[in-house]
């Protein structure tokens, strides 16, 4: 929140916090794969961020312990800033300028599939999904999104963070989310 009311206030802090791949690279500004993390687009891209850190978070932190998640939520949100640098460097695309939690967010998100691959998600608090099938509809809604092209949305990022958070369980803890999703 800090973050975003400095940014609000000053709007060179929030170039020099968010990601673009001129500045990343080519002036050294290494920082920015971490900060772009905590520099927001609007209180909207903020709150929606917020919401889903807060509700699938803090079951994910009960699991892994705080200092887990820490290093879980950063270590995700660092490698999906990587990931998408090295997209946008490598396909010209320089002038973009990614900002948001949301990479962290789905690698939570997909934690929080894992732990509870069961339990219900109410979309519009109306229409009640299994976690676990939120994940795969939301991965094939971000490579929907994606093709389609033409937004804002950072979906190759959302996508990253959805493949850290695979690989960490899958690594680090030894517990596979494909399995169990579908056991």
């Amino acid at each position: 929140m800090a973050v975003f009311f400095l940014t609000t206030m000053n709007h060179n802090l929030a170039t020099l916090l968010a990601m673009n791949p001129i500045l990343t690279v080519a002036r050294g500004f290494w920082w920015q794969p971490f900060t772009y993390m905590f520099a927001h687009s609007g209180m909207r891209h903020l709150l929606f961020n917020m919401m889903g850190l807060f509700f699938f978070g803090t079951q994910v932190e009960r699991e892994l312990g705080s200092y887990e998640f820490l290093l879980f939520y950063l270590l995700t949100g660092v490698l999906a800033g990587f990931f998408s640098l090295a997209m946008y460097w490598f396909t010209g695309t320089y002038m973009v300028f990614l900002l948001g939690a949301s990479g962290a967010v789905f690698a939570v998100l997909l934690a929080f599939a894992t732990f509870y691959p069961n339990a219900q998600i109410f979309i519009f608090g109306l229409i009640p999904v299994r976690a676990s099938m939120l994940v795969v509809g939301y991965t094939l809604i971000e490579l929907f999104s994606h093709s389609r092209g033409g937004s804002n949305v950072a979906h190759m990022t959302h996508l990253a963070g959805f493949g850290f958070a695979y690989l960490y369980f899958v690594i680090r803890l030894r517990i596979s989310p494909w399995q169990r999703f579908f056991r």
